[in-house]
């Protein structure tokens, strides 16, 4: 490596990357887009988040979160609040959401194919939506 006229190091130049690393990214955009829209989907209607964990839950199930089904999930949320509830379990239709009410977020997602043995731990409430 040189050096410039002002005595330091010559730029480095960044070549484009390889075709599978274009590939791969692909992929990862379209990991991201799917935690992107359900984030953007579960703020506009009260804040609600989730973790890693659920929403990797959710798109390896392809578990769509509608609107409605998300509103409907923030009004569980609100009711186990009201309650005095900590860590709930949410039931709606065929999902199965564990709540931390109190952080307003989704710990854990799953439908009713994806469980093994039927047992929730940890939890002080159980909400059906």
């Amino acid at each position: 490596m040189g050096n410039d006229a002002l005595g330091g190091p010559n730029p480095i130049r960044i070549e484009p990357r390889s075709e599978s690393i274009r590939r791969s990214d692909a992929a990862s955009s379209a990991k991201s887009d799917f935690k992107t829209q359900l984030v953007s989907t579960l703020e506009e209607l009260g804040g609600l988040k989730f973790s890693s964990h659920a929403a990797k839950r959710l798109e390896s199930r392809d578990v769509a979160m509608t609107p409605e089904r998300a509103q409907r999930l923030r009004n569980a949320v609100e009711t186990a609040k009201e309650k005095g509830a900590r860590e709930s379990l949410v039931l709606l239709d065929e999902l199965a959401f564990v709540v931390s009410v109190r952080n307003r977020t989704v710990i854990t997602a799953c439908d009713m194919n994806g469980l093994k043995e039927g047992v929730f731990t940890k939890i002080d409430s159980a909400i059906f939506g």
